[in-house]
């Protein structure tokens, strides 16, 4: 796959948000499943009046039920068609697309700019509260109700134990011909005033349901049911564990995408094909 853009097209980057409890996942998928990517390649097309529906390539594909707040993408425009929308796109979009996902910035990118290979980190939140009485309302489609008391200190010891480059084979749904060697760059947990407990997980890059069989093995620390040492345990015997669960997708939220500096970039695209097998792709 190359990332030059063909003769007469325009690179596009876009820093979108949505909320995805009523979407099936970022990815198109066959059958009418309602996405991210179709609800924002539909509007694209209508207001540009477009015949072509231009595809975006996005820097983490996320499931069903999972949330973003910075996911980044770009898509391929044709320069007659950016030079004749790029000042209003942005505005139509807004009145194009539905209420649960928003595009809040459009630019031309930089020279060998991608917004999956060229990404450094992904740094996703996951948010769970052990309130007695459950979730406020409010937050209930973004905060997982956990019906035991959580020690968060035993929690952060655990979480310890998992950072840095391994296999996550013990905690990633295998994908035919993808590694799961991933680096886990952070992992640690805080408590709100509000009691809410937020889980930060940055790394270089996610295997699909990394960061919930993460959030599934902590918790199981967190309530007492298994000591701090037991999650890496885990890790180093590279199987699934069936004690460890998947925890609920609306918990988690994609918060930010990480890039280098422009002249970087080339380098990076080229260093994450040669080291991973398509970092993002269907997480987390």
């Amino acid at each position: 796959m190359s990332d030059e853009v063909q003769p007469g097209h325009v690179r596009v980057r876009l820093d979108l948000s949505y909320d995805g409890s009523e979407f099936s996942g970022w990815a198109k998928q066959a059958g009418g499943r309602r996405t991210v990517q179709g609800e924002i390649e539909d509007a694209l097309r209508t207001v540009t009046r477009s015949r072509e529906t231009y595809e975006l390539t996005v820097a983490g594909r996320t499931d069903a039920g999972v949330h973003a707040r910075g996911q980044v993408a770009h898509v391929d425009l044709p320069e007659a068609v950016w030079r004749e929308h790029h000042v209003k796109l942005l505005k139509r979009l807004a009145g194009r697309l539905p209420r649960d996902v928003r595009v809040w910035a459009l630019r031309e990118a930089p020279s060998g700019f991608n917004a999956r290979f060229s990404a450094v980190w992904r740094r996703y939140a996951y948010r769970v509260t052990d309130n007695p009485g459950g979730v406020d309302p409010l937050l209930r489609g973004h905060v997982l109700w956990h019906d035991w008391p959580l020690d968060v200190d035993a929690m952060n010891e655990a979480a310890r134990g998992l950072l840095g480059e391994h296999d996550f084979a013990a905690y990633c749904k295998r994908r035919e011909g993808a590694t799961t060697i991933r680096t886990l760059q952070e992992l640690s947990l805080v408590r709100g005033e509000d009691g809410i407990v937020t889980a930060t997980v940055r790394a270089d890059a996610f295997c699909h349901n990394m960061v919930r069989s993460l959030i599934g093995a902590l918790l199981f620390v967190g309530d007492g049911h298994r000591g701090a040492d037991w999650p890496a345990k885990v890790l180093a015997a590279g199987v699934r564990d069936s004690a460890v669960h998947v925890v609920r997708p609306h918990g988690l939220t994609l918060e930010e995408v990480g890039y280098p500096a422009d002249e970087l970039l080339a380098a990076r695209n080229k260093e994450a094909r040669n080291k991973r097998s398509l970092p993002g792709a269907g997480c987390c």
